[in-house]
């Protein structure tokens, strides 16, 4: 038996309940999930003020500070691509950047959304054509994501995007990172998983 947040649960009174480690998450179980995920991301998709997470600025973000460019900044400006770039014989981008892992489900949750985007990942790095080369956890969420989607007969349409107009310097480029993942909360990322009791890693085969 495996323990695993329970699903239907609100974000903030999530359980944890017993669940076979072998039992497919059904199809109404995913769509619960990325409705729940949809609620909070489709207004900033939209361009729309973001849900109240409950905590309050600490001062009022100016020009140039991390918090008011992650605010004005959308993800599906970025050009899409494949997850497999890397493999590409020269990768189209080089350098620092922040990349995003988005899926645009074809077949998925109604919403009041004309297009349904997720943004499931935010990360950065110094090299942005060598950091999805090789392990990497996110890998992980991606590979058994695909795979509970596919066994309950939803399709998804994943690509990752990268924001090469970033700082140079690590410290305020992960600063920038860290309010993107605050203002967007995607499922993969550590800060967030218990949020929205992320499933896809627990008792999978691609491990975590």
């Amino acid at each position: 038996m495996a323990i695993q947040g329970d699903l239907f649960a609100a974000a903030d009174t999530l359980q944890p309940v017993q669940i076979p480690g072998d039992l497919p998450l059904l199809r109404h179980q995913l769509l619960s999930w990325q409705e729940r995920l949809l609620a909070h991301q489709g207004p900033l998709f939209a361009g729309e003020a973001a849900p109240s997470s409950g905590q309050g600025l600490l001062f009022e973000p100016g020009p140039g500070d991390a918090t008011h460019l992650a605010s004005s900044f959308s993800p599906l400006g970025l050009q899409p691509q494949a997850l497999s770039f890397w493999r590409w014989p020269q990768a189209p981008q080089q350098g620092a950047a922040l990349y995003f892992v988005i899926d645009r489900p074809d077949s998925g949750p109604a919403t009041a959304y004309p297009a349904p985007a997720l943004l499931l990942y935010v990360g950065e790095t110094a090299k942005a054509d060598q950091r999805w080369k090789g392990e990497h956890d996110c890998k992980s969420y991606l590979a058994a994501y695909q795979e509970a989607l596919q066994k309950a007969d939803l399709r998804c349409q994943l690509s990752i995007r990268f924001w090469l107009d970033v700082p140079e310097t690590i410290k305020p480029r992960r600063c920038l990172e860290q309010a993107l993942i605050q203002r967007w909360l995607p499922p993969f990322n550590k800060e967030t998983r218990g949020r929205w009791s992320t499933p896809f890693t627990a008792e999978t085969k691609t491990g975590s």
